[in-house]
């Protein structure tokens, strides 16, 4: 055999078994043990640490008791997974919405989807918008407002890179809030007075007034801001499994099964008042 025949043979040999692992890796695309995935055959979902209720409850998101959990075990499940095969990954906030490298498929963290975070990390489509709530102790200014003005002279505080401080800033014009680096930092300074109060999400704010500082009141709601798209899924930034969970997202959602979380976990007084400019 001469050597320009055997240099043949031997990559018609190579070109056959390389043929083969991308036929084999493309159709377990949409799989459990699709390559993409960070762990083949888990699904691995990063999320906040600890976390909180209404959006899980008990401090675990395995038990899948609560808003986010409870979805993510949908979305496992219409996507081929066992419950005992999603794995959990704890983070901050800020590593969340971070550019960069991500230890797990997506994250769920009542993260907002805007343009800007866009330009480094992938979302899904939005499954959740949330009201904005008015948090504050009796007897400050907020209890009494009815309009933009009237909360522009207010002593404001908020979460460093929130979507509530964005809120604060973008639609009603408040410049001077007070920015904390937690969230239970805004409380503190609540609670001793050196703020009238804050603005948060209208299902973390319901958990609040119960449980984290059960003196404080839902004042009033806001409109949602139409920068801040709502809660969507997030994701390294072009992670091709975008597409594939998203299909499976629609699918949940078009079972009614946010709906039905909502009912579950979301409840609101029907009668807070809305102010709307």
């Amino acid at each position: 055999m001469s050597e320009r025949t055997a240099f043949w043979r031997g990559s018609i040999v190579l070109l056959s078994l390389l043929t083969t692992v991308f036929t084999q890796a493309f159709a377990e695309e949409r799989t459990t043990m699709d390559p993409r995935l960070v762990t083949p055959g888990k699904l691995t979902v990063g999320t906040g640490d600890p976390v909180y209720p209404p959006w899980m409850l008990n401090n675990d998101p395995a038990s899948g008791e609560g808003f986010e959990n409870g979805l993510v075990y949908e979305l496992a499940a219409e996507m081929g997974f066992d419950a005992d095969d999603v794995v959990w990954v704890g983070q901050t906030f800020d590593q969340a919405i971070a550019p960069g490298n991500k230890p797990y498929d997506f994250a769920i963290q009542q993260i907002s989807v805007t343009e800007a975070r866009k330009q480094i990390v992938s979302f899904s489509r939005v499954y959740f918008q949330p009201e904005k709530a008015v948090l504050a102790l009796p007897g400050n200014t907020l209890e009494n407002a009815t309009s933009y003005d009237e909360l522009r002279d207010a002593r404001w505080g908020a979460t460093i890179g929130t979507t509530d401080n964005d809120y604060l800033v973008n639609v009603l014009g408040v410049t001077e809030a007070a920015i904390y680096n937690e969230q239970v930092d805004v409380f503190q300074a609540m609670r001793a007075g050196q703020i009238d109060g804050t603005l948060i999400s209208l299902p973390t704010a319901l958990y609040v007034t119960a449980v984290q500082v059960p003196e404080a009141n839902i004042v009033a709601l806001l409109p949602p801001d139409e920068n801040d798209r709502g809660h969507g899924l997030l994701f390294e930034y072009n992670n091709p499994l975008v597409e594939w969970v998203d299909d499976a997202l629609t699918a949940v959602i078009d079972r009614g099964v946010v709906e039905d979380l909502k009912a579950e976990f979301l409840i609101a007084d029907p009668d807070l008042p809305i102010i709307t400019e």
